[in-house]
């Protein structure tokens, strides 16, 4: 028997201690709004205690935006398809992938933020149209490659380093 009252593991192995936080989230879901709420507050969940409540508002913020023009335009004329959410949480920050079936992402979308005193004026822009804006200065390293018939979007979402236990 152990100090602590534990029996010790065959070969004499100390008991392991207690699994990390996950850093890892993977979710495939309908391409529907009620999926992406659910998937919002299931990725939220999973890393809530790592991140501050600033990160927090980012990231649901950031993914909410895209998550909802990938519902909202890649499948316009239908809501059958599917969408995959990936986030990966490291010492560089949060790592996050979405793949979809649905039509092919604009170029405009991507197009490197304009300085800021040319943007147009939010008021001016039709019904959401200054969400790309918004991610473009929330992300770091963002990316999207067409394969296949799928889209990939990948971005870093800087975030404090985790306090040391």
């Amino acid at each position: 028997m152990l100090a602590d009252g534990s029996q010790p593991l065959r070969g004499g192995a100390e008991p392991s201690p207690a699994r990390p936080e996950a850093k890892i989230f993977h979710h495939s879901f309908a391409a529907t709004p009620f999926a992406v709420r659910t998937a919002l507050r299931t990725a939220l969940a999973r890393f809530l205690r790592q991140l501050s409540p600033d990160e927090a508002g980012t990231l649901e913020l950031v993914l909410a935006e895209v998550l909802n023009n990938i519902v909202e335009h890649g499948y316009s004329e239908t809501e059958h398809g599917t969408i995959t959410l990936s986030l990966v949480r490291d010492h560089r920050g949060l790592s996050c992938s979405i793949s979809d079936d649905g039509v092919e992402l604009p170029p405009a979308c991507l197009a490197r933020s304009i300085d800021k005193t040319q943007r147009p004026e939010p008021q001016a822009l039709p019904e959401g149209g200054f969400g790309w804006f918004l991610i473009h200065d929330l992300v770091e390293d963002l990316g999207y490659h067409r394969a296949n018939g799928r889209n990939l979007l990948a971005f870093r979402m800087p975030v404090a380093c985790p306090p040391v236990a």
